[in-house]
């Protein structure tokens, strides 16, 4: 499969980095949006372990690219969310693989960029990382997670304020406000030695445990209790739960297949 926007690489180990490389600033145009929904194709194989998501250069992605708004003036409302449907629904397959998805920001990350990053499942990013909101310069607000997804990290104080100032924050205030999980000097190295770690994890256990913690932010408590427990029960049958409780006994090191 040949891209245009992005790098796509997935290591013997199971680790997939898709590399954001369309010009200078990575502006999330037609053909990026294409490529995302088959990055994350990609990324569903079963070869794949964990997902790593990157920027180029001194820029994660500045988000949508602005001809794309100048062009949408001769469309529809109803065009242009069929257009947008395009990058909600890789987002949402980011977001809702049963594998963990990390996104190593550097630089620049906003508007778009930044709605690609809340969808991965944890944010690495440099301490200086420049990282908001700006729709409102062109009338406009977050609309592919930039409010929906944003609000569940930040709260509705925070998300509001930083969605209405437009203020651009750094990957410090970043983890103040928990927008990000861990910041690192160099995010790209720091990501790729994470994933390194969570492939010593049993693959299923992690699924269903990115799945089950979704579900809890997205229903009510005891509905998510359930599913929880839905998911323990399953798990209980697995290889890797035997596996564990070998190693555990034995006093060894766990070596889980998955299975």
């Amino acid at each position: 499969m040949a891209f245009e926007t992005l790098n796509i690489s997935v290591n013997s180990d199971g680790v997939a980095t898709v590399r954001l490389d369309n010009g200078s600033i990575n502006a999330i145009d037609q053909q990026m949006r294409q490529e995302l929904a088959e990055a994350v194709d990609v990324l569903r194989e079963e070869r794949v372990r964990v997902g790593v998501i990157v920027g180029s250069g001194d820029v994660f992605s500045v988000g949508a690219d602005i001809e794309l708004f100048e062009a949408a003036q001769e469309w529809t409302p109803a065009e242009f969310r069929s257009n947008s449907r395009i990058l909600g629904r890789a987002f949402d397959g980011l977001e809702t693989m049963e594998k963990p998805v990390l996104a190593a920001i550097d630089g620049t990350c906003v508007g778009g960029g930044l709605e690609l990053a809340l969808a991965c499942d944890v944010r690495i990013a440099a301490p200086d990382a420049t990282l908001g909101f700006p729709e409102h310069n062109i009338g406009l607000i977050p609309g592919l997670g930039g409010c929906s997804r944003f609000v569940h990290l930040v709260g509705p104080g925070v998300a509001k304020d930083m969605i209405f100032s437009g203020e651009l924050i750094e990957g410090d205030r970043g983890r103040e406000i928990g927008l990000i999980e861990r910041v690192e000097t160099d995010p790209e190295t720091a990501a790729r030695e994470y994933a390194d770690s969570l492939l010593d994890q049993p693959p299923q256990a992690l699924g269903l445990a990115k799945r089950v913690v979704n579900a809890a932010r997205d229903t009510d408590t005891q509905t998510a209790g359930v599913i929880e427990s839905f998911a323990q029960s399953t798990l209980l049958e697995t290889a890797d739960h035997a596996e564990g409780l070998r190693a555990f006994r034995e006093k060894q090191e766990p070596e889980f297949s998955g299975e």
